[in-house]
Protein backbone atom coordinates (compact mmCIF):
# COMPACT_ATOMS: atom_id res chain seq x y z
CA UNK A 1 0.00 0.00 0.00
CA UNK A 2 1.46 3.38 -1.05
CA UNK A 3 1.82 5.84 1.77
CA UNK A 4 1.18 9.49 0.92
CA UNK A 5 2.96 12.34 2.65
CA UNK A 6 0.37 15.17 2.89
CA UNK A 7 3.11 17.74 3.62
CA UNK A 8 4.19 17.40 -0.04
CA UNK A 9 0.93 19.16 -0.97
CA UNK A 10 1.74 22.88 -1.31
CA UNK A 11 -1.48 23.97 0.44
CA UNK A 12 -0.83 21.79 3.49
CA UNK A 13 2.81 22.87 3.71
CA UNK A 14 1.80 26.55 3.57
CA UNK A 15 -0.80 26.07 6.32
CA UNK A 16 1.80 24.36 8.54
CA UNK A 17 4.26 27.21 7.95
CA UNK A 18 1.55 29.78 8.71
CA UNK A 19 0.59 27.97 11.93
CA UNK A 20 4.27 27.70 12.87
CA UNK A 21 4.74 31.45 12.46
CA UNK A 22 1.56 32.11 14.46
CA UNK A 23 2.57 29.66 17.19
CA UNK A 24 6.05 31.17 17.51
CA UNK A 25 4.68 34.72 17.73
CA UNK A 26 2.12 33.66 20.35
CA UNK A 27 4.80 31.90 22.42
CA UNK A 28 7.25 34.83 22.26
CA UNK A 29 4.58 37.39 23.13
CA UNK A 30 3.09 35.51 26.06
CA UNK A 31 6.28 34.30 27.75
CA UNK A 32 7.75 37.82 27.73
CA UNK A 33 4.61 39.66 28.89
CA UNK A 34 2.96 37.31 31.37
CA UNK A 35 5.53 34.52 31.73
CA UNK A 36 3.43 31.57 30.53
CA UNK A 37 3.28 29.40 27.43
CA UNK A 38 -0.23 28.05 26.73
CA UNK A 39 -0.88 24.76 24.97
CA UNK A 40 -1.93 25.75 21.44
CA UNK A 41 -2.60 22.23 20.11
CA UNK A 42 -6.37 22.67 20.24
CA UNK A 43 -6.08 26.00 18.38
CA UNK A 44 -4.23 24.34 15.49
CA UNK A 45 -6.80 21.56 15.25
CA UNK A 46 -9.69 24.05 15.35
CA UNK A 47 -8.04 26.14 12.61
CA UNK A 48 -7.82 23.08 10.34
CA UNK A 49 -11.45 22.21 11.15
CA UNK A 50 -12.53 25.73 10.18
CA UNK A 51 -10.64 25.49 6.88
CA UNK A 52 -12.46 22.22 6.20
CA UNK A 53 -15.80 24.05 6.52
CA UNK A 54 -14.98 26.44 3.64
CA UNK A 55 -17.17 25.25 0.73
CA UNK A 56 -14.39 25.06 -1.86
CA UNK A 57 -12.76 21.95 -3.31
CA UNK A 58 -9.26 23.08 -2.32
CA UNK A 59 -10.20 23.03 1.37
CA UNK A 60 -11.78 19.54 1.46
CA UNK A 61 -8.40 18.02 2.30
CA UNK A 62 -8.49 19.65 5.75
CA UNK A 63 -11.32 17.31 6.76
CA UNK A 64 -8.61 14.65 7.10
CA UNK A 65 -7.89 13.95 10.78
CA UNK A 66 -4.30 13.27 9.76
CA UNK A 67 -3.87 16.82 8.46
CA UNK A 68 -5.64 18.23 11.53
CA UNK A 69 -3.17 16.26 13.67
CA UNK A 70 -0.28 17.78 11.70
CA UNK A 71 -1.77 21.25 12.21
CA UNK A 72 -1.91 20.86 15.99
CA UNK A 73 1.59 19.35 15.98
CA UNK A 74 3.03 22.32 14.06
CA UNK A 75 1.50 25.11 16.12
CA UNK A 76 2.22 23.56 19.53
CA UNK A 77 5.82 22.71 18.51
CA UNK A 78 6.38 26.29 17.37
CA UNK A 79 4.84 27.76 20.53
CA UNK A 80 6.86 25.71 23.03
CA UNK A 81 9.96 25.70 20.86
CA UNK A 82 10.09 29.47 20.37
CA UNK A 83 9.18 30.41 23.93
CA UNK A 84 10.63 27.72 26.22
CA UNK A 85 13.46 26.22 24.18
CA UNK A 86 14.82 29.34 22.44
CA UNK A 87 13.80 32.71 23.86
CA UNK A 88 13.82 31.91 27.57
CA UNK A 89 17.35 30.38 27.62
CA UNK A 90 18.97 33.28 25.72
CA UNK A 91 17.31 35.77 28.08
CA UNK A 92 19.49 34.43 30.94
CA UNK A 93 22.81 35.93 29.69
CA UNK A 94 21.01 39.16 28.81
CA UNK A 95 19.59 39.38 32.34
CA UNK A 96 23.09 38.73 33.72
CA UNK A 97 24.57 41.55 31.65
CA UNK A 98 26.52 39.16 29.39
CA UNK A 99 25.06 39.89 25.92
CA UNK A 100 28.11 38.40 24.17
CA UNK A 101 26.88 34.95 25.26
CA UNK A 102 23.49 35.33 23.55
CA UNK A 103 24.62 34.22 20.07
CA UNK A 104 26.65 31.13 21.10
CA UNK A 105 23.89 30.08 23.49
CA UNK A 106 21.24 30.62 20.80
CA UNK A 107 23.14 28.32 18.42
CA UNK A 108 23.49 25.72 21.19
CA UNK A 109 19.86 25.75 22.31
CA UNK A 110 18.63 25.65 18.69
CA UNK A 111 20.60 22.43 18.16
CA UNK A 112 19.44 21.09 21.55
CA UNK A 113 15.78 21.76 20.70
CA UNK A 114 16.01 19.81 17.42
CA UNK A 115 17.84 16.95 19.15
CA UNK A 116 15.27 17.03 21.96
CA UNK A 117 12.34 16.49 19.58
CA UNK A 118 14.17 13.82 17.58
CA UNK A 119 14.94 11.89 20.78
CA UNK A 120 11.30 11.83 21.88
CA UNK A 121 10.36 10.63 18.39
CA UNK A 122 12.87 7.76 18.80
CA UNK A 123 11.84 7.00 22.40
CA UNK A 124 8.06 7.27 21.98
CA UNK A 125 6.24 3.95 22.42
CA UNK A 126 9.20 2.23 24.07
CA UNK A 127 9.18 0.68 27.53
CA UNK A 128 10.56 3.98 28.86
CA UNK A 129 7.88 6.21 27.27
CA UNK A 130 4.99 3.91 26.27
CA UNK A 131 2.30 5.29 23.96
CA UNK A 132 -0.28 3.60 26.20
CA UNK A 133 0.57 5.91 29.11
CA UNK A 134 -1.51 9.00 29.85
CA UNK A 135 0.06 12.00 27.98
CA UNK A 136 -3.16 13.91 28.95
CA UNK A 137 -2.95 16.97 26.62
CA UNK A 138 -2.43 14.57 23.71
CA UNK A 139 -5.60 12.71 24.64
CA UNK A 140 -7.49 16.02 24.80
CA UNK A 141 -6.30 17.08 21.34
CA UNK A 142 -7.15 13.67 19.83
CA UNK A 143 -10.63 13.59 21.34
CA UNK A 144 -11.33 17.11 20.05
CA UNK A 145 -10.31 16.10 16.51
CA UNK A 146 -12.30 12.84 16.68
CA UNK A 147 -15.40 14.66 17.93
CA UNK A 148 -15.17 17.20 15.12
CA UNK A 149 -14.84 14.38 12.61
CA UNK A 150 -17.51 11.93 13.82
CA UNK A 151 -19.95 13.92 15.93
CA UNK A 152 -22.51 11.88 17.86
CA UNK A 153 -22.67 11.15 21.57
CA UNK A 154 -18.90 11.36 22.06
CA UNK A 155 -18.88 14.83 20.52
CA UNK A 156 -21.60 16.02 22.90
CA UNK A 157 -19.71 14.59 25.88
CA UNK A 158 -16.61 16.45 24.71
CA UNK A 159 -18.55 19.70 24.25
CA UNK A 160 -19.97 19.37 27.78
CA UNK A 161 -16.44 18.76 29.04
CA UNK A 162 -15.07 21.79 27.16
CA UNK A 163 -17.82 24.04 28.54
CA UNK A 164 -17.12 22.68 32.02
CA UNK A 165 -13.41 23.28 31.50
CA UNK A 166 -13.94 26.89 30.42
CA UNK A 167 -16.36 27.64 33.27
CA UNK A 168 -14.10 25.96 35.83
CA UNK A 169 -11.06 27.88 34.54
CA UNK A 170 -13.01 31.14 34.79
CA UNK A 171 -13.67 30.25 38.43
CA UNK A 172 -9.89 29.74 38.90
CA UNK A 173 -10.22 25.96 39.16
CA UNK A 174 -7.29 24.18 37.40
CA UNK A 175 -9.47 22.06 35.13
CA UNK A 176 -6.47 20.53 33.34
CA UNK A 177 -5.41 19.00 36.66
CA UNK A 178 -9.00 17.89 37.31
CA UNK A 179 -9.30 16.27 33.86
CA UNK A 180 -5.90 14.58 34.13
CA UNK A 181 -7.08 12.82 37.31
CA UNK A 182 -9.50 10.77 35.17
CA UNK A 183 -6.90 9.74 32.58
CA UNK A 184 -3.48 9.22 34.19
CA UNK A 185 -2.08 6.59 36.54
CA UNK A 186 -3.94 6.86 39.86
CA UNK A 187 -0.86 6.17 42.01
CA UNK A 188 1.29 8.73 40.17
CA UNK A 189 -1.45 11.37 40.24
CA UNK A 190 -2.15 10.75 43.92
CA UNK A 191 1.47 11.59 44.69
CA UNK A 192 1.22 14.70 42.48
CA UNK A 193 -1.86 15.84 44.41
CA UNK A 194 -0.20 15.15 47.76
CA UNK A 195 2.82 17.17 46.62
CA UNK A 196 0.62 20.12 45.61
CA UNK A 197 -1.17 20.09 48.98
CA UNK A 198 2.00 19.68 51.07
CA UNK A 199 3.63 22.62 49.30
CA UNK A 200 0.53 24.80 49.68
CA UNK A 201 -0.24 24.09 53.35
CA UNK A 202 3.15 23.37 54.96
CA UNK A 203 3.74 27.05 55.78
CA UNK A 204 0.24 28.21 56.82
CA UNK A 205 -0.45 25.04 58.88
CA UNK A 206 2.96 24.02 60.24
CA UNK A 207 4.95 27.22 59.70
CA UNK A 208 7.50 25.43 57.48
CA UNK A 209 8.59 27.02 54.20
CA UNK A 210 9.61 23.83 52.40
CA UNK A 211 10.77 25.79 49.35
CA UNK A 212 13.21 27.91 51.37
CA UNK A 213 14.59 24.69 52.90
CA UNK A 214 15.07 23.21 49.38
CA UNK A 215 12.99 20.16 50.34
CA UNK A 216 11.24 19.85 46.93
CA UNK A 217 14.57 20.23 45.15
CA UNK A 218 16.19 17.54 47.30
CA UNK A 219 13.27 15.15 46.74
CA UNK A 220 13.55 15.70 42.98
CA UNK A 221 17.33 15.11 43.03
CA UNK A 222 16.88 11.74 44.77
CA UNK A 223 13.83 10.70 42.76
CA UNK A 224 15.38 11.91 39.50
CA UNK A 225 18.61 9.98 39.99
CA UNK A 226 16.69 6.79 40.79
CA UNK A 227 14.42 7.42 37.77
CA UNK A 228 17.50 7.62 35.52
CA UNK A 229 18.81 4.35 36.97
CA UNK A 230 15.38 2.79 36.39
CA UNK A 231 15.50 3.91 32.75
CA UNK A 232 18.78 2.01 32.34
CA UNK A 233 17.31 -1.04 34.11
CA UNK A 234 14.23 -0.98 31.85
CA UNK A 235 16.47 -0.89 28.77
CA UNK A 236 18.59 -3.78 29.99
CA UNK A 237 15.67 -5.86 31.27
CA UNK A 238 14.72 -8.92 29.23
CA UNK A 239 11.53 -9.48 31.20
CA UNK A 240 8.42 -10.08 29.11
CA UNK A 241 5.37 -8.25 30.42
CA UNK A 242 1.98 -7.28 29.09
CA UNK A 243 3.24 -3.95 27.74
CA UNK A 244 3.13 -3.85 23.93
CA UNK A 245 5.47 -1.31 22.33
CA UNK A 246 6.64 -0.61 18.80
CA UNK A 247 10.33 -0.05 19.58
CA UNK A 248 12.61 -2.52 21.35
CA UNK A 249 15.44 -2.09 23.84
CA UNK A 250 18.12 -1.94 21.14
CA UNK A 251 16.44 1.07 19.56
CA UNK A 252 16.27 2.78 22.96
CA UNK A 253 19.98 2.17 23.55
CA UNK A 254 20.84 3.49 20.09
CA UNK A 255 18.74 6.63 20.55
CA UNK A 256 20.14 7.36 24.01
CA UNK A 257 23.68 6.72 22.78
CA UNK A 258 23.29 9.14 19.87
CA UNK A 259 21.60 11.64 22.17
CA UNK A 260 24.46 11.45 24.67
CA UNK A 261 27.03 12.07 21.93
CA UNK A 262 24.91 14.95 20.60
CA UNK A 263 24.61 16.66 23.98
CA UNK A 264 28.34 16.26 24.70
CA UNK A 265 29.16 17.84 21.34
CA UNK A 266 26.74 20.73 21.93
CA UNK A 267 28.09 21.38 25.45
CA UNK A 268 31.69 21.25 24.14
CA UNK A 269 30.88 23.75 21.37
CA UNK A 270 29.09 25.98 23.89
CA UNK A 271 32.15 25.94 26.15
CA UNK A 272 34.39 26.80 23.21
CA UNK A 273 32.17 29.52 21.70
CA UNK A 274 31.42 30.99 25.13
CA UNK A 275 35.12 31.41 25.92
CA UNK A 276 35.07 29.14 28.98
CA UNK A 277 38.57 27.92 28.12
CA UNK A 278 39.85 31.27 29.40
CA UNK A 279 37.83 31.01 32.63
CA UNK A 280 38.59 27.45 33.75
CA UNK A 281 41.42 24.92 33.82
CA UNK A 282 41.38 21.81 31.64
CA UNK A 283 39.96 19.50 34.33
CA UNK A 284 37.19 21.94 35.28
CA UNK A 285 36.39 22.52 31.60
CA UNK A 286 36.03 18.79 30.94
CA UNK A 287 33.89 18.47 34.07
CA UNK A 288 31.65 21.28 32.80
CA UNK A 289 31.22 19.62 29.38
CA UNK A 290 30.30 16.25 30.91
CA UNK A 291 28.05 17.72 33.61
CA UNK A 292 26.23 20.02 31.16
CA UNK A 293 25.53 17.08 28.82
CA UNK A 294 24.37 14.90 31.73
CA UNK A 295 22.20 17.69 33.19
CA UNK A 296 20.57 18.37 29.81
CA UNK A 297 19.83 14.67 29.31
CA UNK A 298 18.57 14.17 32.87
CA UNK A 299 16.39 17.30 32.63
CA UNK A 300 14.86 16.04 29.40
CA UNK A 301 14.05 12.56 30.73
CA UNK A 302 12.67 13.74 34.09
CA UNK A 303 10.50 16.41 32.47
CA UNK A 304 9.31 13.82 29.93
CA UNK A 305 8.39 11.32 32.66
CA UNK A 306 6.41 13.93 34.61
CA UNK A 307 4.65 15.12 31.44
CA UNK A 308 3.78 11.57 30.39
CA UNK A 309 2.05 10.75 33.67
CA UNK A 310 0.50 14.06 34.66
CA UNK A 311 0.47 16.57 31.80
CA UNK A 312 2.64 18.86 33.97
CA UNK A 313 6.31 19.32 33.24
CA UNK A 314 8.44 21.06 35.90
CA UNK A 315 11.05 22.30 33.40
CA UNK A 316 11.85 25.50 35.30
CA UNK A 317 12.30 23.74 38.64
CA UNK A 318 14.42 20.87 37.33
CA UNK A 319 16.66 23.31 35.41
CA UNK A 320 17.01 25.32 38.63
CA UNK A 321 18.13 22.17 40.45
CA UNK A 322 20.83 21.46 37.85
CA UNK A 323 21.93 25.11 38.18
CA UNK A 324 22.16 24.86 41.99
CA UNK A 325 24.26 21.70 41.70
CA UNK A 326 26.49 23.54 39.19
CA UNK A 327 26.93 26.35 41.72
CA UNK A 328 27.88 23.80 44.41
CA UNK A 329 30.43 22.20 42.05
CA UNK A 330 32.07 25.63 41.74
CA UNK A 331 31.58 26.62 38.10
CA UNK A 332 32.16 30.36 37.40
CA UNK A 333 29.19 32.63 36.53
CA UNK A 334 29.76 32.52 32.73
CA UNK A 335 29.75 28.71 32.80
CA UNK A 336 26.63 28.68 35.00
CA UNK A 337 24.88 30.99 32.56
CA UNK A 338 25.55 28.65 29.62
CA UNK A 339 24.72 25.59 31.73
CA UNK A 340 21.39 27.05 32.82
CA UNK A 341 20.31 28.08 29.32
CA UNK A 342 21.38 24.77 27.81
CA UNK A 343 19.59 22.55 30.32
CA UNK A 344 16.45 24.72 30.35
CA UNK A 345 16.21 24.34 26.56
CA UNK A 346 15.83 20.56 26.82
CA UNK A 347 12.56 19.16 28.10
CA UNK A 348 9.75 21.41 26.79
CA UNK A 349 10.11 20.31 23.14
CA UNK A 350 10.56 16.72 24.34
CA UNK A 351 7.36 16.74 26.41
CA UNK A 352 5.30 18.60 23.81
CA UNK A 353 6.40 16.16 21.10
CA UNK A 354 5.12 13.35 23.32
CA UNK A 355 1.70 15.00 23.58
CA UNK A 356 1.51 15.42 19.81
CA UNK A 357 2.58 11.84 19.08
CA UNK A 358 0.04 10.56 21.63
CA UNK A 359 -2.71 12.48 19.79
CA UNK A 360 -1.57 10.95 16.50
CA UNK A 361 -1.36 7.50 18.09
CA UNK A 362 -5.02 7.68 19.16
CA UNK A 363 -6.19 9.08 15.81
CA UNK A 364 -4.36 6.32 13.90
CA UNK A 365 -6.16 3.61 15.85
CA UNK A 366 -3.92 3.13 18.91
CA UNK A 367 -1.24 1.28 16.96
CA UNK A 368 -3.56 -1.30 15.37
CA UNK A 369 -1.63 -0.97 12.08
CA UNK A 370 2.03 -0.77 13.12
CA UNK A 371 3.39 0.29 9.74
CA UNK A 372 0.78 3.04 9.43
CA UNK A 373 1.57 4.19 12.97
CA UNK A 374 5.32 4.40 12.31
CA UNK A 375 4.71 6.23 9.02
CA UNK A 376 2.30 8.70 10.65
CA UNK A 377 4.78 9.33 13.44
CA UNK A 378 7.49 10.15 10.91
CA UNK A 379 5.22 12.67 9.15
CA UNK A 380 4.46 14.29 12.51
CA UNK A 381 8.19 14.60 13.16
CA UNK A 382 8.59 16.39 9.82
CA UNK A 383 5.75 18.80 10.74
CA UNK A 384 7.36 19.50 14.12
CA UNK A 385 10.78 20.06 12.54
CA UNK A 386 9.24 22.53 10.08
CA UNK A 387 7.80 24.39 13.07
CA UNK A 388 11.13 24.43 14.91
CA UNK A 389 13.07 25.58 11.83
CA UNK A 390 10.54 28.38 11.28
CA UNK A 391 10.83 29.39 14.96
CA UNK A 392 14.62 29.76 14.96
CA UNK A 393 14.95 32.87 12.71
CA UNK A 394 11.75 34.36 14.14
CA UNK A 395 13.10 34.22 17.70
CA UNK A 396 16.48 35.60 16.64
CA UNK A 397 14.79 38.50 14.84
CA UNK A 398 12.30 39.20 17.65
CA UNK A 399 14.65 38.93 20.63
CA UNK A 400 16.48 42.17 19.84
CA UNK A 401 13.27 44.21 20.08
CA UNK A 402 11.90 42.46 23.16
CA UNK A 403 15.20 42.53 25.06
CA UNK A 404 15.80 46.18 24.13
CA UNK A 405 12.45 46.99 25.78
CA UNK A 406 13.49 44.92 28.83
CA UNK A 407 10.78 42.34 28.07
CA UNK A 408 12.39 39.17 29.43
CA UNK A 409 10.68 35.96 30.57
CA UNK A 410 10.35 36.23 34.39
CA UNK A 411 11.94 32.79 34.81
CA UNK A 412 15.16 34.05 33.15
CA UNK A 413 15.45 36.76 35.82
CA UNK A 414 15.12 34.08 38.54
CA UNK A 415 17.96 32.07 36.99
CA UNK A 416 20.12 35.21 36.71
CA UNK A 417 19.51 36.18 40.35
CA UNK A 418 20.31 32.63 41.47
CA UNK A 419 23.66 32.77 39.62
CA UNK A 420 24.45 36.19 41.10
CA UNK A 421 23.54 35.07 44.63
CA UNK A 422 25.78 31.99 44.49
CA UNK A 423 25.62 29.11 46.95
CA UNK A 424 23.67 29.73 50.15
CA UNK A 425 24.88 28.02 53.35
CA UNK A 426 23.23 24.66 53.98
CA UNK A 427 21.92 24.03 50.45
CA UNK A 428 24.09 20.97 49.85
CA UNK A 429 23.14 19.38 53.20
CA UNK A 430 19.42 19.95 52.57
CA UNK A 431 19.58 18.57 49.04
CA UNK A 432 21.38 15.44 50.22
CA UNK A 433 19.10 14.93 53.24
CA UNK A 434 15.86 15.18 51.25
CA UNK A 435 17.24 13.26 48.29
CA UNK A 436 17.09 10.12 50.46
CA UNK A 437 13.27 10.02 50.96
CA UNK A 438 12.83 11.07 47.32
CA UNK A 439 14.96 8.13 46.19
CA UNK A 440 13.14 5.69 48.50
CA UNK A 441 9.68 6.76 47.29
CA UNK A 442 10.76 6.54 43.64
CA UNK A 443 12.29 3.11 44.25
CA UNK A 444 9.12 1.91 46.00
CA UNK A 445 6.82 2.93 43.15
CA UNK A 446 9.02 1.54 40.39
CA UNK A 447 9.44 2.85 36.83
CA UNK A 448 5.75 2.42 35.90
CA UNK A 449 4.36 4.63 38.64
CA UNK A 450 7.13 7.25 39.04
CA UNK A 451 5.90 8.15 42.54
CA UNK A 452 8.99 10.11 43.60
CA UNK A 453 9.19 12.23 40.45
CA UNK A 454 5.48 13.08 40.63
CA UNK A 455 5.65 13.90 44.36
CA UNK A 456 8.61 16.19 43.71
CA UNK A 457 6.74 17.81 40.78
CA UNK A 458 3.84 18.65 43.09
CA UNK A 459 6.18 19.94 45.82
CA UNK A 460 7.89 22.26 43.33
CA UNK A 461 4.61 23.92 42.25
CA UNK A 462 2.71 26.10 44.72
CA UNK A 463 -0.88 25.42 43.65
CA UNK A 464 -3.34 24.33 46.33
CA UNK A 465 -6.31 24.37 43.95
CA UNK A 466 -4.53 21.97 41.61
CA UNK A 467 -4.00 19.61 44.54
CA UNK A 468 -7.68 19.62 45.47
CA UNK A 469 -8.68 19.27 41.81
CA UNK A 470 -6.54 16.14 41.47
CA UNK A 471 -7.81 14.63 44.74
CA UNK A 472 -11.48 15.29 43.91
CA UNK A 473 -10.99 14.00 40.37
CA UNK A 474 -9.41 10.75 41.57
CA UNK A 475 -12.23 10.25 44.11
CA UNK A 476 -14.88 10.76 41.39
CA UNK A 477 -12.99 8.42 39.07
CA UNK A 478 -13.04 5.66 41.69
CA UNK A 479 -16.78 6.17 42.28
CA UNK A 480 -17.57 6.09 38.53
CA UNK A 481 -15.61 2.87 37.96
CA UNK A 482 -17.21 1.28 41.06
CA UNK A 483 -20.74 2.09 39.88
CA UNK A 484 -20.52 1.66 36.08
CA UNK A 485 -17.39 -0.47 35.71
CA UNK A 486 -15.63 -0.45 32.34
CA UNK A 487 -18.79 0.93 30.65
CA UNK A 488 -18.17 4.22 32.40
CA UNK A 489 -14.48 4.50 31.47
CA UNK A 490 -14.79 5.75 27.87
CA UNK A 491 -17.39 8.52 28.49
CA UNK A 492 -15.46 9.56 31.61
CA UNK A 493 -12.19 9.90 29.68
CA UNK A 494 -13.84 11.79 26.78
CA UNK A 495 -15.38 14.31 29.18
CA UNK A 496 -12.04 14.56 31.02
CA UNK A 497 -10.36 15.36 27.70
CA UNK A 498 -12.97 18.11 27.31
CA UNK A 499 -12.06 19.55 30.71
CA UNK A 500 -8.39 19.72 29.64
CA UNK A 501 -9.26 21.20 26.22
CA UNK A 502 -11.59 23.79 27.76
CA UNK A 503 -8.93 24.81 30.26
CA UNK A 504 -6.37 25.12 27.42
CA UNK A 505 -8.75 27.26 25.32
CA UNK A 506 -9.56 29.59 28.22
CA UNK A 507 -5.88 29.82 29.18
CA UNK A 508 -4.92 30.69 25.61
CA UNK A 509 -7.45 33.47 25.04
CA UNK A 510 -7.17 34.82 28.59
CA UNK A 511 -3.38 35.01 28.16
CA UNK A 512 -3.76 36.79 24.81
CA UNK A 513 -6.10 39.41 26.28
CA UNK A 514 -3.89 39.83 29.36
CA UNK A 515 -0.87 40.27 27.10
CA UNK A 516 -2.58 42.87 24.87
CA UNK A 517 -3.74 44.84 27.93
CA UNK A 518 -0.11 45.14 29.11
CA UNK A 519 1.03 46.82 25.90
Amino acid sequence: MERVNPIKQAGVALVLIFLSVAGAIIGIQLITTIGVTPNTSIIGALFAMLLARIPLQAFRRYRSIEIQNLAQTAISSATFGAANSLLMPIAVPWALGEPQLVLPLFCGVSAAMLLDAWLLYRLFDTRVFPASNAWPPGVAAAEAIKAGDKGGRQAWLLVVGIVGGVVGAMLKIPMSAFGTAFIGNIWALSMLGIGFLLRAYAQPVAGIDINALYIPHGVMVGAGLVALIQVVMVIRSRKNDALVVSRNGNEISRALGLGSVGYILISALLALAGGLWSEMGVVMLLLFILYAAFAAFAHELIVGIAAMHSGWFPAFAVALITLIIGILIGFPPLALCLLCGFTAATGPAFADMGYDLKAGFILRGNGADLQQELWGRRIQLIAAMIAFVVSIPLVWYAHTFFFADNLLPPVARVYAKTIQAGAEPGIAANLLMWAIPGAIIQLTGGPKRQLGVLLATGLLINNAMAGWAVVVGIALRIVIIRIWGERGRSPMEVMAAGFIAGDALYSFFHSLFASSSKK
